[in-house]
């Protein structure tokens, strides 16, 4: 069973639905695409319940689409993971004795304003309880930080939450965490009915600095996967041991740091969003919800394996800050600029907050390094009018 919502379903994933006969909600998203001329084949709110309540699989493009399971489907153990997972104070509780030490506080949106940095164990990380895509995400290093902090968020959020609901990203509490040092990466993984964990996507988290806390650059490749993939198993079966998960789909975000693992956040019922999990498909052929939905066994070290010598990054290309969204994005251009395009697609800044996605193939050598740094740094002006 699929949920389709706004605001981006990406092609591999489309057409996948049209050729295995998924059944996917009928909602005005998947009506829309049905009316543009996809083939789809959809099921009523209650045939959707039906399923869900039975125990199928679930996998949606869009976090918007969880408001519809918690408000109609009742089988506790989906929603009760849907809850957890994407509370990310929770998550913390549930999982502190795997991290001990790590600072964290929950305030209310109301509070931030008055909260006293001194006492705060700088740096740290401000952030929603429940987020997407780094929205409202801040490194607070020095105590000035703070006050730039909330007057950002005090600029943003009213934006933030008319691209979103709340289920997606919420404004009534935050939480303040330790700064997890280390490499961060993103997993796309699922628990099966036993509750094991199986990996489909291992994307180091690239930034530019240590201020940034965009999504501008993950990548993955042969040396990370064969490295990393044995840890992050192990890892997660801990995890699992906690929250007891079943049959579901997770997007996990972590940062490695020697042998500690740490955890970002868990969002559930999705991978890596707004078609960001089509990395795997670009790159070596692997439609990652095709192996959840159908319960595929995938070697994932030896489809990298067999490409040892590129590497695949995707990049949600981000404004600059002082960026106009109205003005317009030359792609083209930018494109220009890559190597090996794997695919792009534009989205409308005004609605979605970023410019498009891009998928590169880039080498394992200096010249692919060099590549995928400029496309990390670029605040992306020239582009831009």
């Amino acid at each position: 069973m699929v949920i389709l919502d706004a605001p981006y379903a990406s092609a591999p994933l489309l057409d996948y639905l049209e050729t295995s006969a998924q059944p996917v909600l009928a909602n005005d998203f998947s009506r829309q695409l049905v009316a543009e001329g996809r083939t789809l084949h959809l099921a009523d709110d209650a045939e959707a319940a039906r399923r869900l309540e039975a125990g199928e699989r679930v996998y949606t493009n869009s976090e918007n689409a969880l408001a519809w399971i918690l408000e109609r489907v009742d089988n506790p153990v989906l929603t009760d993971a849907i809850r957890l997972f994407k509370d990310k104070a929770a998550m913390r509780e549930k999982l502190a004795a795997l991290n001990p030490g790590l600072f964290y506080a929950t305030v209310s949106r109301e509070e931030l304003d008055a909260v006293n940095v001194a006492d705060l164990p700088l740096p740290v990380v401000l952030k929603p309880s429940v987020g997407f895509c780094s929205m409202g995400v801040y490194v607070i290093g020095e105590p000035d930080d703070w006050a730039e902090a909330t007057s950002d968020i005090a600029r943003r959020e009213e934006g933030w939450h008319a691209r979103y609901p709340d289920s997606v990203v919420g404004g009534e509490t935050y939480i303040i965490e330790g700064f997890i040092a280390g490499t961060e990466y993103a997993l796309d993984c699922y628990f099966d009915e036993e509750g094991a964990p199986h990996i489909l996507n291992i994307l180091r988290h690239d930034f530019a600095d240590a201020e940034d806390t965009s999504d501008r650059m993950y990548l993955t490749d042969a040396a990370i996967v064969s490295a990393m993939e044995p840890r992050f198993a192990a890892w997660l079966a801990q995890v699992n041991e906690v929250v007891g998960a079943r049959s579901i789909p997770v997007h996990v975000e972590v940062r490695v740091d020697g042998d500690a693992i740490a955890p970002i956040e868990f969002n559930p019922l999705r991978f890596a969003g707004l078609g960001g999990t089509d990395v795997a498909y670009f790159g070596v052929g692997l439609r990652t919800y095709e192996a959840f939905l159908e319960n595929e066994k995938v070697d994932l070290a030896a489809l990298y394996a067999a490409r040892p010598d590129s590497v695949y990054s995707m990049s949600l290309l981000n404004p600059a800050p002082e960026a106009d969204l109205a003005a317009p994005f030359n792609s083209e251009a930018l494109l220009a600029r890559c190597s090996h395009v794997l695919s792009y697609h534009d989205f409308d800044p005004e609605t979605v907050g970023f410019y498009g996605f891009l998928f590169l193939e880039t080498g394992a050598d200096e010249a692919g390094a060099a590549e995928r740094d400029w496309l990390l740094r670029s605040d992306l002006l020239e582009f831009v009018g």
